[in-house]
């Protein structure tokens, strides 16, 4: 069911494989009640990586959610590893992917319609979009904001190989998490946190372990905070 997609860490299958235009995180959300914890799903295409995978969380959703920050730095550290190393490479808050100032992709959250804060989900599913090429007859510059990987030096790896990648580092991350605790996914995910306009002046960033929220510490002392269920809520992530 692969189809050319290279090994994943051995905790992630059944692997289906979508012909472009599908829908990766869709089609993990609709197999999860069957297939469980490590069903993963990527789509055959040229012009984008996209992948999702199923997880099965030990603890409620409020402390859980962080699994979308956990995907979001795992595709940084893929493009890191299969990249040019002058790309500049950074996370915009909460999951948003920036290579040379300029948006490429960003990681997705689903979790089961109405599941609680306090309860733990029967599943979750994390995914990432990445756009490797811009769409035909879109001329590079046109959108300053954005960008494509091909248009960043990405020369060599090919979709399967971004995708296993990024398999690979969730893997790796989700590891860390569980057996050496959530500061371990904040330190990594933080190393990549791009430094916005309303960061200014922030002489400490953190995450709050029960929630996954950005908490912002000015040198007066004062603290903000940024609410991860927030932004999932309202789709910036």
């Amino acid at each position: 069911m692969g189809d050319g997609l290279p090994d994943l860490p051995p905790l992630f299958g059944p692997v289906f494989a979508l012909r472009e235009g599908g829908d990766a995180l869709a089609r993990a959300v609709a197999l999860a009640p069957e297939h469980g914890a490590g069903c993963f799903v990527w789509v055959r295409a040229y012009a984008r990586v996209e992948a999702a995978v199923v997880l099965e969380p030990e603890q409620p959703l409020a402390a859980a959610r962080p699994a979308l920050l956990a995907a979001a730095a795992a595709m940084a550290d893929a493009l890191a590893a299969l990249g040019p190393p002058q790309a500049e490479i950074a996370l915009r808050w909460p999951a948003t992917l920036v290579v040379n100032r300029g948006v490429v992709g960003a990681a997705r959250l689903a979790a089961p319609p109405g599941a609680a804060e306090t309860a733990v989900p029967a599943w979750l599913a994390v995914g990432v979009e990445v756009r490797r090429a811009l769409p035909p007859g879109v001329e590079p510059g046109t959108d300053p904001g954005r960008t494509a990987l091909e248009e960043e030096g990405f020369d060599e790896a090919d979709t399967a190989e971004l995708t296993a990648a990024w398999a690979r580092h969730l893997m790796t991350g989700l590891n860390e998490w569980q057996e050496r605790g959530f500061a371990r996914l904040a330190g990594r995910y933080l190393g990549w946190l791009e430094r916005d306009p309303a960061q200014a002046g922030a002489a400490r960033r953190g995450l709050d372990s029960a929630t996954g929220d950005l908490v912002l510490q000015r040198p007066d002392g004062a603290l903000t905070r940024r609410s991860l269920r927030a932004a999932v809520a309202e789709g910036v992530a």
